[in-house]
């Protein structure tokens, strides 16, 4: 199976819609699921770690985290996909750092974006073979929080690239 996660229910509702995930349960945390694809929507930040919950529930193979993301160069489109784990031929890469606490200082920010999930991600999924983050920049470092409605159209935006990668037979065999 390939989890899919998220922090925020917006950004996971164009990816149920993407999908066609089937709604499983909602407390602690949100699950939707098909017969390839698990996606959790666990909230922001350290409540990622509500993945290891999951993760003995399911023969995962291969691990996403997709979701919005500050980034400190004005020069680069909002909407602009990027793969932080990774360096594809689909999608560009740029470094990321994970804070606790919005950010707004740029020079605070060593890394091209930064969000609130990347580094409990990682941690919670070292031991899956395939761990991809893809990171949407939605904002410029600024701590005023994104509408539902823009946080759902820039994801949605660029399901049609990371979709690839919930292809479980496409990727896993080589197709």
């Amino acid at each position: 199976m390939i989890l899919l996660h998220t922090a925020l229910f917006a950004e996971a509702k164009s990816i149920i819609e993407y999908l066609k995930l089937k709604f499983i349960s909602k407390k602690p945390y949100r699950v939707y699921k098909n017969s390839q694809i698990i996606l959790v929507v666990t909230g922001m930040g350290d409540k990622t770690y509500l993945l290891k919950e999951i993760l003995p529930l399911y023969p995962i193979k291969r691990a996403i985290n997709i979701g919005i993301a500050g980034c400190k160069e004005k020069s680069v489109p909002i909407g602009r996909l990027f793969c932080t784990t990774h360096h594809l031929n689909t999608i560009a890469y740029a470094s990321i750092s994970c804070v606790d606490k919005g950010l707004e200082n740029p020079n605070l920010l060593s890394t091209t974006l930064v969000d609130m999930e990347s580094r409990y991600f990682l941690e919670v999924t070292k031991e899956i073979d395939e761990v991809y983050i893809f990171k949407v920049v939605s904002d410029y470092l600024d701590t005023t929080t994104p509408t539902k409605q823009f946080v759902w159209r820039i994801i949605g935006d660029n399901l049609d690239k990371i979709g690839y990668y919930f292809d479980h037979a496409r990727v896993f065999n080589k197709i």
